[in-house]
């Protein structure tokens, strides 16, 4: 075997684990956060007086997540993505900061936005780095960890939040994350070992602010569309309604004369990539505004504790981290994914109808069984449509790719969440204001009982209004699923002509040249310790990498 004398990365087995390891840390820190404020979420608001405004909570972090996705995946492609993962831990983790120290509503979203520019590129990296470094045909055993990852803080996170409430004080749900970033930080920087490039083209600035723009008056548009203040016959919902449009056709015309667009046209002239992209969209408007309210709803109508709640949420847990190794471990070995997402969008369908029957009186153990079949079906989605994505492009554009199909499903996560969480909170701020009204309490001490409103004040009340508050957040939430299941519908069709391609069995950086992987990079690795080549070789050959040009 020829020795090189500039030795590329080498893509042994134990350095792709080891790589994994730092990205499960960066994955975890993410996801997470999506979700630890859910059961924390009704003190967090009641304290700060927030209630009639709670939706953007959830709602800035995942825009400003959404917005920084493109971003991310293109300049991963063109930059590499090691500098950018260590500045997405350091952004999320300074901002979890801000977030435990705010001394108002305002002040609090504003941290919550900051930290979805760090959390955007976590999510995103961290499969991008995966494609680099294990090929298509393997990487359903890694995708599927992942995708358990984002399981493991969908219930952990609501546990987290709500063990802090019951014993602490909210402010820990984002004190949890500074150790856990510093954590994320040092493996990565000390393992993270990736060639580094240099831009070959002018970076599409306009591009970005375009798509900026059309994400935030797209939320905008929809959230003051559905909100009781202002409505759909509103000047100012039709202005942000026009300057999407606006936006986006202006977005296009600019990306068809872009040198190196943000996000290239081309990938929407990709039968197989558009229909993983729209079922991940339709996905993401079902998935986390159903993930987003349950804990609310188990708290406030079912008298459940903040911990308890979180508690309630480990069947969905294990049914979302069973099907998603699953699936991932049998896609690599059989190379056949066609039928996971048909499968998944019918069980996470019949889950959404089973919710719509939940009520204060539902039994817990029922509730049990409709989360888990509820997980059960995302598992079996998730991180296949991800997959399917980054297979049907070059290896050249493996992060915009990524990166595009994630910000579609959080394009879909964000109108879910801003359109369905504005209906649940327009309904239980109406159903609030009657139940304060009927008590005694004039209109403007009633609307200040709402606004006011959480767990610790409930428990509180006469008999009499604490049941007409359960019965309000009832009736307020359990119709919306209602509203959720044309999307599934919808995704179960797409899944049905999603075309099978063969995957690939080169990683991303051995394809682009950047790497010797599989059984060569074995045995280069094991000449270099038993002193057949250059001792010294593997000891620098990563900080060599990472001063290297990019391929053209």
């Amino acid at each position: 075997m020829t020795i090189p004398t500039e030795a590329p990365l080498l893509l042994t087995q134990r350095r792709i684990w080891i790589i994994f390891g730092a990205l499960i840390a960066g994955m975890l820190l993410s996801s997470l956060d999506q979700t630890i404020v859910s059961t924390a979420m009704p003190t967090i608001v009641g304290q700060l007086g927030g209630v009639d405004h709670q939706v953007w909570l959830t709602t800035a972090y995942l825009l400003a997540t959404t917005i920084v996705m493109p971003v991310y995946g293109k300049f991963g492609d063109v930059l590499g993505r090691r500098r950018l993962f260590l500045v997405a831990i350091a952004l999320f983790t300074i901002a979890s900061v801000g977030c435990a120290f705010a001394g108002d509503f305002s002040h609090l979203v504003i941290w919550r936005a900051v930290q979805g520019l760090g959390g955007g590129g976590l999510m995103i990296l961290s499969q991008a780095i995966i494609a680099d470094i294990v090929p298509a045909s393997e990487r359903g055993k890694y995708l599927g960890p992942l995708g358990a990852v984002f399981g493991l803080s969908a219930v952990g996170g609501p546990l987290l939040g709500g063990f802090f409430v019951d014993h602490l004080t909210w402010q820990w749900a984002f004190y949890i994350n500074i150790p856990v970033g510093i954590a994320a930080f040092t493996i990565a920087w000390f393992t993270l070992k990736l060639p580094n490039k240099k831009a070959t083209a002018p970076i599409d600035v306009m591009g970005v602010l375009l798509l900026s723009a059309f994400t935030t008056c797209l939320i905008f548009f929809t959230d003051f569309g559905g909100s009781s203040d202002h409505g759909w016959d509103a000047i100012e919902t039709w202005a942000f309604g026009i300057s999407m449009v606006i936006a986006a056709l202006l977005f296009v015309l600019v990306e068809s004369r872009a040198k190196d667009p943000i996000i290239p046209l081309s990938l929407f002239k990709n039968p197989v990539f558009v229909n993983a992209t729209a079922i991940g969209l339709t996905l993401g408007l079902g998935m986390f505004a159903a993930i987003g309210f349950v804990p609310t709803f188990l708290q406030m109508s079912s008298g459940t504790s903040a911990a308890a709640s979180g508690l309630l949420m480990l069947p969905m847990m294990a049914g979302l981290m069973l099907t998603s190794i699953w699936s991932g471990i049998a896609i690599s070995k059989s190379g056949r994914y066609k039928i996971y997402p048909i499968a998944g969008t019918i069980v996470t369908g019949a889950a959404m109808v089973a919710m719509t029957t939940l009520a204060a009186e539902t039994p817990i153990w029922m509730i049990c069984v409709f989360l888990f079949v509820f997980g059960a079906g995302l598992g079996l989605i998730m991180q296949v449509v991800v997959l399917v994505a980054q297979n049907s492009v070059d290896a050249s554009m493996v992060g915009t790719a990524t990166s595009t199909n994630n910000y579609f499903r959080e394009v879909g996560a964000s109108l879910g969440v801003a359109v369905f969480g504005t209906i649940f909170t327009t309904r239980l701020t109406e159903n609030l204001t009657d139940v304060f009204t009927s008590a005694g309490a004039d209109p403007s001490a009633a609307a200040n009982a709402t606004s006011t409103l959480d767990p610790q004040t409930l428990a509180t009340l006469p008999d009499t209004v604490r049941d007409g508050v359960v019965t309000a957040y009832a009736d307020a939430l359990a119709p919306v699923f209602w509203y959720l299941l044309p999307f599934i519908a919808i995704a179960f069709l797409l899944s049905l002509f999603l075309k099978r391609i063969p995957l690939s069995d080169v990683a991303g950086l051995v394809a682009r040249g950047e790497a010797i992987g599989g059984q060569e990079a074995e045995e280069l690795e094991a000449a270099l310790r038993d002193g057949s080549a250059t001792a010294s070789l593997i000891d620098t050959q990563d900080d060599r990498l990472e001063e290297s040009p990019a391929p053209r």
